[in-house]
C-alpha cells in the first residue's frame, strides 16, 4: 500500500513536471514569437493564441474613439498566430482577436509601440460560434419553394407573376428583399420583442412596415406573393429561434487573405446611411491622391459627407435642390422597432452616385426638381433627341460641386439619372444610367456645359434600338410598350421583357429596357445591365452622330440555353475592364464575365435579339452556402455591384474584378480564377455598394495605394453594434506579408 501511495505520488510529480515543460516551451516559443514581430513606434503587434496554441488566420481589430472620429483598423495573424497593425495615428486603442471557431479575445487598451498577446477563448459549442458567422450562412437556412410549385398560383401563395425557383430566387436578394440591407444577420434572423406577440407570418408582414422604405419592402412582398413569403421567412426565424444552426462554418482567411488591412472611419450621422463614395477620377487613379472622399446618402440626406482620411475628420457639403415642389420622403408606414414613429430620413436630393472628373470637381445624380420635365425635353422639342424620343419625366438629375470654389450647380436633365461615368473622349462626356426605367440612355456634354451653361445644349439621349433588319445602320424601328414599373427616382422594380414585340423584318426593334448599371469599354463603346429575370447586357454603340446614329446589341444571361454550360440569372451592377472584358453581378450567385470577341454568330440582324452568343459568357460560382433545397444556381449571398481594378490599385494585378459580397460582409476578388475574400470581422453587417481604387503615392508600395468604399446598407443599425452606429468608409490594402510595415 505504502509503496503504490509513492508510484501514485511519483506519477503525479512526473505529470507536474511535463506540464511544466510544456508551459515552459510554450511560453518560450511565444517569447520567440513576439520577438520576430518588430514593433514600430506607429504599430501594435503580438501574437495571438488560444489553449489549443496560436491561432493562424484570425483578425485582429484596433479601435479608438479619441480622433476627431471612430476610427478602426484590422489585420490577420500569419501562419504562427503573429499580427501586426501597422501606421496607426497616435491615440489609446481597444485591441482584441476575434476569429471562426473562437470566442472573443479580451479587450486591452493600448496605444502604439506596444506588444500585446491576445488570447481568445474556444467556442465552447457551435452555438456560440455561428455567433460571429455572416449572415450568407444564416440567410442559408430560409426554405425555397420547390421547383415543382412554379409558376406560382392563388392556392400556394405565390404570385402568379414568378414563374420559377430561380424567379424567386432572384426577388429574395439583390432584385428586391436584398437590394437595400442585409438578411441573416443578428437583427434579422431574429423577430424584435416589438413584434414577438404575433404569430411568425405576421410578425413578418409587421416587421416589413416598419421605417421609411416600409413600401418599398412591401412591394417586394407583393412581387413574391406575401403569404408564402412571410410564411416561409416566419419558418426561417422560428427555427432559428428552436436552435436550428448556420450549417457550415465560413473558412478563415488564408493565403493572400491574410495580407489584407483594412481601415474605417465613421462619418454622417447615426440616422443617415451611405450609398456611394468617390475618391479619385475612374479615369485617372492617381488624381486627388490623400484628398477628401465624398459620399451620397441617396434617400436620407441633402448632404455629401466628406472624409479627410490624413487628418481623420469629417465634415459636410450641402447639397441643393432648384424648386420648392422638388418632392421628399414619405412617411413610415408604421412604426420601428429602433426609431418609433421618427421619420429618420429628410432628404428631397436622393442623392444617388458621385464621379470626379479630371479638374477635380465632384458630379453626382441629384434631385432638383418634380418629375415634370421642362418643354425641350417633349414632343414638337427642337432638341434632336426629343425628336426622336420625346421624355415625359425624370426622377433625377445632376449636380457638380467644385471643391475649389465651394459652389454647386444644377444641371436639369431629361433623362432620369442614377449611376453615371466620364468617357475617356474628347468632350469629357458623362454618360448616365437611369436604373432601369424610363427607356433611355442619357449623357451630358461637359465641355458644352462648361462653356455655356446651357441644359438643353449640353445633352442628349437614345432609345436602345437594335438592327434587326441588318444593314448595319439605325432606321425606323417597332416597339412594343415601355413598362418597367419604376420607384419614383426611377429605378426599376419590376420584371420586365427586354424584348417584348414583334420583329419586322423591314424595321429595327426598339428593347423595353434602358441601363441600371454602366461601363465604358476602351474602344468607347457604354454598355448597361438590363435588370430582370433573366435579364441581360446592352452594348450601345453611339456612333458619329449619336442619337441619330446611335445603335445596341442585347446579350441575355444564358438560363435555360442548352448551348451554355453554366446558366445564370438577373444582374445588377458591372463594369467593363481596360482588356474590354465586361464584368457583372448575378442573383445566381455568380460574377459573370462577358467577351464580345468570342461571338461566333451574327451579332445584328433578325435572330440577334439577346441569346445569339452564350459563348461569350463565363460565369464563376461566388463562394459560400446555397440556399435550404436549392440543387442548381442559389448561392445565399447578394452581389450588387462590380467594379475592375483597371490600374492595380490593389495589389492583386491590373483588371482584377472585385464583386460585393453583401450578405457575406466582404468584396471578393476573382484572380486568376480563384476568390479571394476580404472580409470585414467587425461590426458585422459591412454591406458595400459602389467601390473605386486610388494611388496616393505610387513609390510607397503597398502603403501609397487601395481601394476604398463605403458601408452601403439603408440599416447601419442592423449592424453588430446597433442604434446610434454611423455610417463608415472603409480601405483596403494588400500588403506583402501579414506583418509588413
Amino acid at each position: 500500500m505504502r509503496r503504490a501511495r509513492v508510484l501514485y505520488f511519483g506519477g503525479a510529480v512526473l505529470i507536474a513536471i511535463a506540464g511544466y515543460l510544456i508551459t515552459a516551451r510554450t511560453s518560450l516559443h511565444a517569447q520567440q514569437q513576439r520577438a520576430s514581430v518588430q514593433v514600430g513606434a506607429n504599430d501594435i503587434g503580438g501574437v495571438v493564441s488560444s489553449s489549443k496554441g496560436p491561432e493562424a488566420g484570425v483578425w485582429v481589430i484596433a479601435e479608438t474613439t479619441d480622433l476627431p472620429t471612430r476610427y478602426i483598423k484590422e489585420v490577420v495573424t500569419d501562419d504562427s498566430g503573429r499580427y501586426l497593425i501597422p501606421d496607426l495615428p497616435k491615440a489609446k486603442y481597444n485591441v482584441w482577436a476575434r476569429g471562426y471557431g473562437l470566442l472573443d479575445s479580451p479587450k486591452v487598451q493600448c496605444e502604439p509601440g506596444k506588444t500585446v498577446d491576445l488570447k481568445p477563448s474556444v467556442a465552447p459549442d457551435a452555438n456560440a460560434a455561428a455567433e460571429y458567422y455572416p449572415g450568407n450562412y444564416w440567410y442559408a437556412l430560409l426554405k425555397v419553394p420547390e421547383k415543382s410549385e412554379f409558376p406560382g398560383t392563388a392556392s400556394n401563395g405565390i404570385s402568379p407573376g414568378v414563374k420559377s425557383q430561380a424567379q424567386w430566387i432572384h426577388l429574395i436578394k439583390t432584385d428586391s428583399c436584398e437590394s437595400c440591407h442585409q438578411l441573416g444577420n443578428k437583427y434579422t434572423r431574429t423577430i424584435p420583442q416589438m413584434f414577438s406577440n404575433l404569430d411568425p407570418p405576421q410578425a413578418w408582414l409587421r416587421r416589413v412596415q416598419s421605417g421609411q422604405a416600409g413600401t418599398a419592402m412591401m412591394g417586394g412582398l407583393g412581387q413574391l406573393g406575401p403569404k408564402r413569403a412571410t410564411e416561409l421567412f416566419g419558418d426561417w426565424t422560428t427555427r432559428i429561434k428552436n436552435g436550428e444552426l448556420a450549417a457550415e462554418a465560413p473558412p478563415r482567411p488564408q493565403g493572400v487573405e491574410r495580407n489584407i488591412v483594412i481601415t474605417q472611419w465613421d462619418w454622417a450621422d447615426p440616422k443617415a446611411y451611405l450609398h456611394d463614395e468617390i475618391a479619385t477620377d475612374k479615369r485617372n487613379p492617381k488624381l486627388n491622391a490623400n484628398g477628401l472622399i465624398y459620399g451620397s446618402p441617396e434617400e436620407s440626406r441633402d448632404y455629401l459627407p466628406v472624409l479627410d482620411p490624413v487628418h481623420n475628420t469629417i465634415s459636410q457639403v450641402k447639397v441643393p435642390y432648384r424648386d420648392p415642389d422638388t418632392p421628399g420622403q414619405p412617411k413610415p408606414l408604421a412604426a420601428s422597432n429602433f426609431w418609433g414613429d421618427e421619420p429618420i430620413w429628410d432628404t428631397h436630393t436622393t442623392v444617388h452616385n458621385p464621379m470626379f472628373d479630371e479638374r477635380g470637381r465632384v458630379w453626382y445624380t441629384a434631385r432638383i426638381r418634380a418629375a415634370a420635365d421642362p418643354e425641350f425635353c417633349k414632343k414638337g422639342s427642337s432638341v434632336p433627341s426629343a425628336q426622336l424620343t420625346p421624355v415625359e419625366r425624370s426622377g433625377r438629375q445632376l449636380e457638380m460641386y467644385d471643391p475649389a470654389t465651394k459652389k454647386t450647380e444644377m444641371i436639369d436633365t431629361c433623362f432620369g439619372t442614377h449611376h453615371l461615368l466620364f468617357a475617356k473622349d474628347a468632350n469629357d462626356t458623362l454618360w448616365t444610367s437611369s436604373g432601369g426605367g424610363g427607356g433611355v440612355v442619357g449623357w451630358l456634354n461637359t465641355k458644352v456645359w462648361d462653356r455655356t451653361h446651357d441644359a438643353q445644349k449640353s445633352q442628349g439621349w437614345t432609345a436602345l434600338v437594335l438592327d434587326t433588319n441588318g444593314n448595319g445602320k439605325r432606321d425606323a424601328y417597332v416597339e412594343g410598350e415601355q413598362k418597367v414599373t419604376t420607384a419614383p427616382s426611377g429605378e426599376s422594380l419590376g420584371t420586365a421583357e427586354a424584348v417584348n414585340t414583334n420583329a419586322d423584318p423591314t424595321k429595327d426593334t426598339r428593347l423595353n429596357a434602358a441601363f441600371y448599371g454602366i461601363g465604358i469599354g476602351p474602344d468607347g463603346m457604354i454598355w448597361g445591365t438590363v435588370l430582370g429575370f433573366p435579364g441581360g447586357l446592352v452594348r450601345l454603340n453611339p456612333g458619329p452622330n449619336p442619337p441619330e446614329t446611335a445603335l445596341a446589341e442585347y446579350y441575355e444571361v444564358p438560363w435555360n440555353d442548352p448551348r451554355a454550360p453554366v446558366w445564370g440569372f438577373s444582374p445588377r451592377g458591372m463594369d467593363v475592364g481596360g482588356d474590354g472584358i465586361v464584368w457583372v453581378a448575378l442573383a445566381s450567385g455568380h460574377l459573370a464575365s462577358f467577351d464580345r470577341s468570342k461571338c461566333k454568330g451574327p451579332l445584328n440582324g433578325p435572330k440577334a435579339t439577346g441569346r445569339q452568343c452564350p459563348e461569350g459568357w463565363t460565369l464563376y460560382q461566388t463562394p459560400g452556402p446555397k440556399f435550404k433545397n436549392v440543387t442548381e444556381s442559389g448561392s445565399a449571398d447578394s452581389h450588387y455591384y462590380v467594379w475592375v481594378d483597371t490600374f492595380d490599385t490593389l495589389g492583386l494585378g491590373k483588371n482584377v474584378p472585385i464583386i460585393t459580397g453583401n450578405s457575406s460582409d466582404s468584396l471578393i476578388a476573382l484572380v486568376n480564377g480563384k476568390f479571394v475574400v476580404m472580409r470585414i470581422p467587425y461590426p458585422m453587417g459591412f454591406f458595400a455598394k459602389g467601390m473605386d481604387g486610388r494611388f496616393d503615392d505610387p513609390k510607397a508600395g503597398w502603403k501609397g495605394k487601395g481601394v476604398w468604399t463605403t458601408w452601403g446598407t439603408r440599416t447601419p443599425f442592423h449592424s453588430e453594434t446597433g442604434k446610434g452606429t454611423l455610417p463608415k468608409v472603409v480601405h483596403f490594402q494588400l500588403r506583402t506579408d501579414p506583418l509588413a510595415h
